[in-house]
């Protein structure tokens, strides 16, 4: 049987509705859209770096946004995809409690991710972090001891080093010789540096033996080798330099010298709330006692990996066959020492005499 012929609408017909018991919802004329928030604010609290540091980053033209390179102060949803050279970035919108730790420095390692000497830098003992990355607040001298904060949140470092926070630094100071009362007024006033002027918040004489003193010293900023270069324009060199204390964090006594410890959560909780950042609403996990006593235990960090000499550093050259040649250069030059085919000389064999059938012992047959 054929099917009907399907007859066409008059187009200035109107159109009939089915009737329905559904009702038009009401727009909320309060709702507002999707909240934004800065995106290099968000860099900084993922441990990514300061937000300086971030939008630094942004600047360079690295991240990019939904396809798009980022500008700086670009706002960014959750529904957002940000990547930083190509390679995508999980951002929290809600603050999380960052981590902390305190490390007792000793002299001789240096305060850097990447040194191209190979010497001994403090990253190197860090502990793996599963979100961010360690972001040390403050810099120490090679020569000075003392405490060092790591975290993983960049807000935090930034309000602990940004200039205008002005962040007490106390310093116990050993010096050849002795400072008198019209020098450590002169420090206290103000002393002109190579690079700006320069001064003490306070300094009081802590005592000494002979010819050395201990002095102890605050100071708000965080240039170069400054307490030592305040120290040298009265020709009073400095023979031991550490830091006790950097803004409301004190070095415990307990910490000795390359020891590390972590901060308890209310530690940073009073932390966030002391630098006026977000405190995360999420109620503090509930820690085991064996958790409580690993938490508040002094630990000696481990080295995680083992540095190179400039040596043995891979190489980026080509090789006969065109493509790049990682080998280090202590392995060429001991490959280069190794004699060739062409170079080594037979080996000479002695005249050897065949053995022969009629060397064999005669068997003897078995009577029966």
């Amino acid at each position: 049987m054929a099917r009907p012929f399907k007859q066409q609408r008059d187009p200035q017909a109107p159109i009939r509705r089915p009737k329905t018991n559904f009702t038009k919802l009401e727009v909320d004329e309060d709702d507002s859209p999707e909240p934004t928030q800065r995106l290099h604010k968000l860099l900084a609290m993922q441990g990514l770096g300061s937000r300086r540091d971030m939008e630094e980053l942004i600047a360079s033209g690295r991240v990019t946004i939904n396809g798009e390179i980022a500008k700086v102060g670009a706002g960014v949803t959750q529904y957002d995809i940000v990547r930083i050279d190509s390679r995508p970035v999980r951002l929290s919108f809600e603050a999380e409690l960052p981590q902390v730790l305190i490390y007792h420095k000793p002299e001789g390692e240096i305060v850097s991710q990447d040194d191209p000497e190979g010497r001994a830098t403090v990253f190197d003992k860090l502990p793996k972090i599963k979100q961010g990355k360690w972001i040390a607040i403050g810099r120490l001298d090679m020569n000075t001891s003392g405490l060092l904060i790591f975290t993983n949140s960049g807000e935090l470092a930034n309000r602990f080093m940004h200039p205008r926070y002005e962040v007490e630094r106390e310093y116990a100071v050993r010096i050849f010789g002795e400072l008198t009362d019209e020098q450590m007024s002169m420090l206290t006033q103000g002393i002109e540096l190579e690079d700006g002027p320069a001064s003490f918040d306070s300094i009081s004489a802590q005592g000494g033996e002979g010819a050395n003193h201990w002095y102890q010293v605050i100071i708000r900023e965080g240039r170069n080798r400054e307490v030592r270069r305040l120290f040298e324009v009265f020709q009073l060199p400095v023979s031991r330099l550490m830091r006790v204390r950097f803004g409301p964090v004190n070095l415990p006594p307990r910490v000795k010298r390359g020891t590390m410890l972590k901060l308890e959560q209310k530690t940073v909780v009073d932390l966030l709330e002391w630098a006026g950042l977000e405190v995360p609403k999420a109620p503090l996990r509930q820690l085991s006692q064996r958790e409580k006593d690993k938490a508040t235990a002094v630990f000696v960090p481990k080295v995680r990996k083992q540095r190179m000499s400039a040596l043995d550093r891979p190489v980026r050259e080509l090789g006969e066959d065109g493509k790049p040649d990682y080998r280090g250069r202590a392995a060429k030059n001991t490959e280069a020492k190794k004699p060739t085919l062409k170079d080594s000389k037979p080996r000479k064999t002695a005249n050897r005499r065949v053995r022969q059938s009629s060397d064999l012992p005669a068997t003897t047959t078995k009577k029966r």
